[in-house]
């Protein structure tokens, strides 16, 4: 097979967004990151991309009339891409039906703690105030529930007693920086020869 064709989904500010592209575009992972889209018009991830010379689209789920209509309009300009593989940074929404049956296990999500810890929105605010002297990040597949997909890899930070939720958030992204690039490599090196 040739090297995939990877999107990033993205709703913010985009810093694991710059840390995978800069890893394509060094040649660190074997595929090529053709196109970010962001479901947030005024999202900052959308000038790293312009910055990075990668194609930036972004639409609102406010401008259709259901989800549904929304990602059946995300999907054709996924297909219109010959989009192999997706992988979420920060995208904000639950990826609906529409997505899962046209990429089964082919998207990719990152979240800030030890799943199946401390699911949802908040994953490293949820783990500090429960007082854990230990949280991370997981990289998984999607599936139709909520951070609750085949887990492909974790990595582990140790929240240590004088951490603040700032110093554990900053933790966490460098961990996050760290790993994703790492994963994805091997993901597309062992599904996609």
């Amino acid at each position: 097979m040739t090297r995939p064709k990877v999107a990033v989904l993205a709703s913010g500010n985009g810093s694991n967004f710059q840390v995978l592209a800069e890893a394509f575009q060094k040649g660190n992972i074997d595929g090529e990151l053709v196109l970010l889209f962001s479901d947030q018009p005024k999202a900052y991830v959308l000038e790293r991309s312009q910055q990075l010379g990668i194609e930036a689209r972004s639409f609102s789920p406010k401008n259709f009339a259901s989800k549904k209509a929304y990602e059946v309009t995300l999907l054709q300009l996924l297909m219109d891409k010959e989009i192999d593989l997706i992988l979420l940074a920060g995208y904000m929404r639950i990826i609906g039906d529409t997505l899962l049956k046209a990429y089964p296990n082919r998207i990719i999500n990152i979240h800030p703690s030890l799943l199946p810890d401390f699911p949802g929105l908040h994953g490293i605010q949820d783990a500090f105030e429960a007082g854990v002297t230990e949280t991370g990040v997981t990289i998984h597949f999607i599936d139709d529930g909520v951070d609750t997909g085949p887990i492909i890899a974790q990595g582990k930070v140790t929240v240590s007693e004088d951490d603040t939720l700032e110093s554990l958030e900053e933790k966490i992204h460098a961990l996050e920086h760290q790993l994703y690039p790492q994963v994805v490599a091997k993901v597309i090196a062992e599904n996609f020869k």
